[in-house]
């Protein structure tokens, strides 16, 4: 297997070269487990970003991070976009999604509570990697719906288009491999 070397907040990691299609592979950064490297990324983030009233990512990989993002940022409370209408969720607000990371089209979800939470409120976006924008296109739909004002949009590492983009706070750059 052939591995992808990154120094992300001071913490190095060899990320596997894996293909995700006939023609392209990314390097796998996947923080679930991880503390050494989610805890000190949270801080290096919370760090970069602007006065937020609310943290928001989308279910699942990112949750560890907004975590500690909340703790490092001492918010009592953050926003999680479910990938699924739960039975809980009163009058959800819902978008469609297709990740670069996953086959199928997905939803992302808020419930009434959470939409009544960032109306009217400053919230940063917060992803573990931002590559094609569609997972964060998704979000900015259902904040601009919800009456939430987008003040950051935020990721540990950005790949392929996202690392030309100007309004993204991230902490490092990884590239996208393609096959000719």
């Amino acid at each position: 297997m052939e591995y992808y070397k990154i120094n992300v907040a001071g913490v190095e990691r060899d990320l596997p070269i894996v293909p995700i299609s006939d023609k392209l592979s990314i390097a796998a950064f996947v923080i679930f487990g991880d503390t050494d490297v989610v805890e000190p990324c949270a801080r290096a983030l919370a760090e970069k970003l602007p006065p937020v009233d609310y943290l928001i990512t989308a279910e699942a990989k990112s949750i560890p991070l907004i975590y500690e993002m909340a703790k490092v940022m001492k918010m009592p409370r953050y926003v999680i976009a479910r990938k699924s209408v739960k039975g809980y969720m009163a009058n959800p607000i819902i978008t469609h999604v297709n990740s670069i990371t996953t086959k199928n089209e997905q939803i992302l979800c808020l419930d009434e509570e959470d939409v009544e939470r960032i109306r009217g409120k400053r919230v940063a976006i917060i992803d573990d990697v931002i590559s094609t924008g569609a997972s964060l296109a998704a979000l900015e739909q259902l904040i601009a719906e919800a009456g939430g004002e987008i003040v950051a949009r935020a990721a540990i590492l950005t790949e392929g288009d996202a690392n030309d983009r100007e309004d993204l706070i991230a902490l490092g750059q990884i590239p996208l491999f393609f096959k000719d």
